[in-house]
């Protein structure tokens, strides 16, 4: 009878073709932001499809309003064994700039790094190496008989342009996708060597707006100083949006917000977190936040407001001397405890209106609205997974926050009732979303092997 040791045997045998495999997968550049690469998104369902037929699932590329889902669904080999419900994403964010890229974004490559082999491609972490990890190991348990539990794997194509379609199919497929646990694949290890199971994601709030004043762009040397320009007009209102201290300055923004429980905040301070080689890394040196918290809890258990993009009038080379129309920045707010992230963006929005100047409007639009989550740390799936990701790894996996925001967990709350157990093999410095992203090649590997020992620990 095949053990647990004949699967992880047989993830180690099979290094090479699972590279290929993923491989084949990061060549499709499913960019779900990007029209012109929709077609590429429904060639990776496609792709992904027939990766799941191929292990043996009932598997079903399903189209929605937006990208495709793709569905499959395996039975365990022995009666009454748990089910769960695999989560990951096949789509991802658009390569620019590419004059950033060492070497075309999809062309995955293997390139030497300070840890080994690493594999360099857009979607290497952020997802696609991380979803593969887990068909890995169900690859590997079907070669041994079949899976301890009973699997149902959701794929989905626009986890990165907000998941805008995924709330209907899941209302509209609840029966079919019923587990007794949702496991997600799209967060970090605490470091290179450390395993970590995700237990607080930080909501969000993600609005729009856009400053309108005169009806045309005007010459600035013939209308400056008469007319108002949008882009002072909008500058004024963001710098507004933070007090001295670093404290978002929107009424009722910390509404909701808690003190991070004793015991959670024990359990970091215990963390080996070094706040200068974090900020370091990226060039910085001083904590930005709000003053008088420590690093972690900035990125984990506060709330924070971002401009993420700022546009208007003029930005190419050389001058050109303009009064723009209109000004437009892009606004992000990380919200924590049980901040609502609709009163967040109606607050927002009666911000930017009250400080308005005569002649000026304000158009806003809202991309996103999804509340935080905390998961207990003391559930038997955290137990079972840590226990799992201590055998493979030699050392405990810490319970840790993330700064990031993952909708999905929530959604499978609120459409289908079950909780989600959030494992992931990413690191800091895999450059998600930027230029070169990587995922360390041990990382791809060791995460199938976490994979295989997690399912057979919640199956026992």
């Amino acid at each position: 009878m095949a053990t647990l040791e004949d699967v992880l045997a047989t993830i180690d045998a099979n290094q090479g073709e699972a590279l290929d495999r993923l491989f084949a997968l990061l060549a499709i550049p499913s960019v779900s932001a990007v029209p012109a690469h929709f077609a590429d998104c429904a060639r990776a369902a496609d792709w992904l499809t027939r990766e799941l037929a191929e292990l043996g699932f009932e598997a079903a590329r399903q189209d929605t309003a937006g990208r495709p889902v793709v569905v499959g669904a395996a039975k365990a080999k022995t009666r009454d064994a748990p089910s769960v419900l695999f989560y990951g994403h096949y789509d991802v964010q658009p390569a620019d700039p590419l004059a950033l890229w060492t070497t075309p974004p999809f062309e995955p490559r293997l390139a030497d790094g300070p840890r080994g082999q690493r594999i360099v491609a857009r979607g290497a972490c952020d997802d696609k190496g991380q979803l593969m990890t887990f068909l890995e190991a169900c690859r590997a348990f079907r070669a041994h008989g079949g899976l301890p539990c009973n699997v149902t794997v959701l794929l989905e194509g626009e986890e990165e342009t907000g998941s805008v379609s995924l709330p209907a199919f899941l209302a509209a497929n609840a029966k079919a996708l019923k587990a007794d646990l949702a496991l997600v694949c799209d967060t970090e290890m605490w470091d290179a060597q450390t395993p970590a199971i995700t237990t607080m994601l930080r909501g969000l709030a993600f609005e729009q707006v856009t400053i309108h004043a005169a009806n045309r762009d005007l010459h600035s040397g013939l209308y400056g100083g008469a007319a108002i320009n949008p882009i002072r007009v909008l500058s004024r209102v963001l710098a507004d949006l933070h007090d001295a201290n670093g404290a978002v300055a929107l009424p009722g923004f910390y509404d909701g917000v808690e003190e991070l429980p004793e015991e959670v905040a024990e359990q970091w301070r215990a963390l080996d977190f070094d706040e200068e080689k974090f900020l370091g890394e990226v060039g910085l040196s001083v904590p930005a936040g709000e003053k008088g918290r420590t690093t972690l809890e900035m990125i984990w258990s506060r709330p924070t407001c971002d401009v993420n993009g700022i546009y208007g009038g003029y930005a190419g080379e050389g001058a050109k001397t303009v009064l723009p129309a209109q000004a437009t920045a892009k606004v992000s707010f990380r919200l924590v405890g049980k901040q609502n992230p609709e009163r967040i963006a109606q607050s927002f929005r009666a911000f930017v209106k009250a400080r308005l100047p005569a002649d000026v409007t304000a158009e806003f639009v809202s991309y996103s609205a999804n509340p935080a989550i905390a998961l207990s740390t003391r559930s038997e799936a955290v137990r079972r997974a840590g226990r799992a990701l201590e055998a493979e790894w030699g050392r405990p996996a810490m319970l840790i926050g993330s700064g990031g925001s993952i909708p999905v967990v929530g959604a499978f709350k609120r459409e289908l009732g079950i909780d989600s157990l959030l494992v992931g093999f990413g690191l800091a410095d895999d450059a998600v979303h930027s230029p070169n992203e990587k995922y360390e090649r041990s990382s791809f590997h060791r995460g199938a092997r976490s994979w295989a020992r997690i399912l057979a620990a919640l199956a026992t």
